[in-house]
């Protein structure tokens, strides 16, 4: 019971094992049926020792060498596999050739070849050994070369690897074959009698066992269909919740965690995170789909797209929750969107913008119509900024008069970059000529601050103002612009300089 029924319930343990974690692939049947090949060597001695000796030598021919003849095939195949050499072998060679033993399996069933099993047995104490003689020693010399053989599939295998865990792992399986052959070669070539069961080397399976079971835990090899996804449950950037019908929160993956913060995860209810109106959409069973809302995670507000799905877990019915944070996507088009209508240097609007507001002022219906007057300014000799101290020093000028011109248009007008040192600003609805006025004035004297402030930069800048209005001077953009921009040339030609001076 010891020597033979416990490795008979090891072998069956590891062939139902296999087909469990994922009988579809062939790597896993193969394992299944090499283990069950080991169990029925186990089981044919286990049954042979319960029959009268004269039984031994049928026992052996026809069921103990069947299964031990199925072995190397099967073996050789499963390391092909694993090591992806079948991709290279012709359709017409792979997998036939593999499975080339079935026709010894057929001669020893209909002739009982003694060069492929042994016949003669003799009793000593518990055991019914087998006669060591020349056809044994062949064969066990066979089946080390065989074992070792196997070491071939998995140099080439560990060689090719395009990673270090896959050689590692190659590494390892050829370790347990390695030692399983010296098993085989020690207890399969020495006679130790009535002091070990018949045929030692029969448990060099197991070792070879326990090296394969070893590699698949290190490696996750050859692991449950369901381990994969259990993987990606916990790489998955996203945050995934399982929660039940009462919204619970059974499972969060490390996602999640981060998200939320590993104490909110485990104390707050799925309710408590995505809110009521979610809460109406999964009691309704509603189809979760890319549905955007903003949530609260981890003390800061999140963006976020989520999916769900309905599920049974443990025959009750469970919430499967996808959360992508989709904050930094958000932020990025809004800012696309934001560069669209601004000056990236200045952030001041843009010549599109600019056009859009003022044309929204002007198309007022006619009882809603104001006197709106148009600045266009330009930052003369600016150019010399550019020469004499670099683009970035002129470019940190354009950002102080870009302020400069904000401050001027206020709440109730727009300023805008239009061009490279070139600036426009609408004034809506001002009262009285004194008002734009005193707007330019005030305009000019903070620009004349910010010149003494940057000197020797801004030493030899100056500014040209050209100023229309609306409906004086037309009832159109380009016509206020073309008339602002007359008015401005103007000012260049008669200011001498002077920011005062150059205005018209």
């Amino acid at each position: 019971m010891l020597t033979h029924f416990v490795p008979i319930l090891y072998f069956a343990f590891m062939s139902i094992d296999m087909l469990i974690r994922d009988a579809r692939k062939i790597e896993h049947r193969l394992v299944s049926l090499i283990s069950l090949c080991f169990m029925n060597l186990f089981l044919a001695e286990y049954v042979r020792h319960q029959l009268p000796i004269e039984y031994s030598p049928v026992v052996a021919a026809v069921w103990f060498s069947t299964s031990g003849i199925l072995i190397p095939g099967l073996g050789f195949h499963l390391f092909v596999k694993l090591t992806k050499l079948d991709r290279k072998m012709p359709r017409y060679v792979y997998p036939w050739i593999f499975y080339l033993p079935v026709i010894l399996v057929v001669i020893n069933l209909l002739r009982i070849d003694t060069t492929i099993s042994v016949t003669r047995f003799y009793e000593s104490g518990l055991w019914k050994l087998p006669v060591y003689n020349t056809p044994y020693y062949i064969t066990m010399v066979l089946c080390v070369i065989n074992n070792l053989l196997y070491l071939i599939p998995l140099v080439i295998g560990k060689r090719q690897a395009a990673n270090r865990e896959m050689r590692d792992l190659y590494k390892h399986l050829g370790i347990g074959v390695v030692l399983a052959a010296a098993w085989f070669g020690i207890f399969g070539l020495i006679e130790f009698g009535s002091a070990l069961p018949p045929y030692p080397y029969l448990y060099g399976g197991v070792v070879w066992f326990f090296f394969l079971r070893r590699t698949m835990r290190k490696y996750d090899f050859l692991n449950f269909t369901d381990r994969r996804f259990e993987k990606l449950f916990h790489l998955n950037p996203a945050a995934i919740l399982l929660a039940d019908a009462g919204g619970l929160i059974k499972e969060a993956n490390p996602g999640a965690k981060e998200m939320f913060g590993s104490h909110a995860v485990k104390q707050d209810n799925l309710w408590s995170i995505l809110g009521e109106n979610f809460r109406e959409l999964v009691e309704r069973q509603r189809e979760v789909r890319n549905h955007e809302m903003t949530i609260s995670g981890g003390g800061k507000t999140i963006h976020a797209l989520i999916d769900a799905g309905y599920i049974l877990v443990e025959h009750h019915p469970h919430i499967l929750v996808i959360i992508r944070d989709a904050t930094p996507f958000i932020e990025q088009q809004k800012r696309i969107a934001y560069l669209a209508y601004h000056d990236p240097l200045t952030e001041l609007p843009n010549r599109r913008h600019f056009r859009e507001k003022l044309q929204e002022k002007l198309d007022r219906p006619a009882e809603r119509r104001k006197p709106l007057a148009l600045l266009l300014v330009d930052v003369d000799n600016f150019k010399t900024v550019n020469d004499r101290y670099g683009h970035q020093t002129g470019d940190e000028a354009l950002v102080k008069i870009a302020a400069l011109m904000s401050d001027t248009a206020g709440t109730d007008g727009m300023a805008a970059r239009i061009g490279g040192d070139e600036f426009v600003i609408f004034l809506d609805d001002y009262p009285d000529e004194g008002h734009v006025e005193d707007r330019v004035g005030r305009l000019l004297d903070a620009f004349a601050q910010l010149k003494m402030s940057n000197r020797p930069v801004m030493d030899e800048v100056s500014l040209s103002i050209g100023i229309s209005r609306y409906p004086e001077h037309g009832d159109t953009i380009d016509l206020l612009l073309w008339h602002a921009d007359k008015k401005m040339y103007q000012a260049k030609r008669e200011g001498k300089g002077d920011d005062r001076e150059n205005i018209s």
